[in-house]
């Protein structure tokens, strides 16, 4: 999915297909649950979230809507390098009448992020990057978070790979999804690596939560 080039349908099937993995994972009530830990005592603003390689923003979106549904203030911004993702994710929201997110394209690893959030979070993306760029994706989240971030991701096992590939094909027909799921775990860092990558980026005291099915969230909170 991250070749030039890809054709815009079978790209939207897949982002589809992505969004239903997502859905049976529980990411979005997870990533709810985290990012409210950061909201303080009494606050009537909006927390702001910044949605990382946000994809087909099926996870910014379920959580939007989670917060207009419980009347909790969230201001929610996708980011993307691909004008198809973003697309796709803007068109979702759009159809759904939210006012409480919205995306847009930009790479998070070479453009300048003049821009700063209360929480930072990404899902599904530390597996396309190399270890070098892993550290500086954590340090680029940590710039622009002022109370924290979240990052979660594959971790890679044999457990992880067989349910990727069963999963997959259980769920979307999305060709490049089936070869994505179970090559994006072969890709994927374990637990021990994700410390050394955060400590690497200078992060300390992370939390790291292993969940269902065989991923990781990371949760790091700026020291008050």
């Amino acid at each position: 999915m991250d070749q030039p080039g890809l054709d815009p349908q079978a790209h939207r099937e897949a982002l589809a297909g992505i969004g239903r993995v997502n859905w049976i994972s529980g990411i979005d009530g997870l990533l709810w649950r985290a990012l409210m830990t950061f909201r303080l005592p009494g606050e009537s603003r909006p927390l702001r979230v910044l949605d990382l390689a946000c994809g087909g923003g099926d996870v910014a979106i379920q959580l939007a809507q989670r917060a207009l549904y419980q009347g909790i203030p969230l201001d929610i911004q996708g980011m993307d390098i691909s004008s198809t993702a973003v697309e796709f994710a803007q068109s979702r929201a759009d159809a759904l009448h939210l006012s409480n997110v919205r995306f847009r394209q930009q790479n998070v690893l070479s453009d300048d992020m003049n821009c700063t959030y209360d929480v930072v979070m990404s899902s599904l993306f530390l597996h396309h990057l190399s270890e070098e760029q892993g550290v500086l994706l954590l340090k680029r989240m940590s710039s622009m978070a002022e109370r924290g971030i979240l990052l979660d991701d594959l971790c890679r096992s044999r457990l992880g790979y067989f349910l990727a590939w069963c999963g997959v094909r259980l769920l979307t027909r999305s060709a490049i999804v089936h070869f994505d799921g179970p090559q994006s775990v072969r890709a994927a860092f374990r637990m021990n690596e994700v410390r050394t990558l955060a400590a690497q980026a200078r992060l300390d005291q992370i939390h790291l939560h292993h969940h269902w099915p065989q991923r990781f969230l990371l949760t790091w909170k700026r020291p008050s």
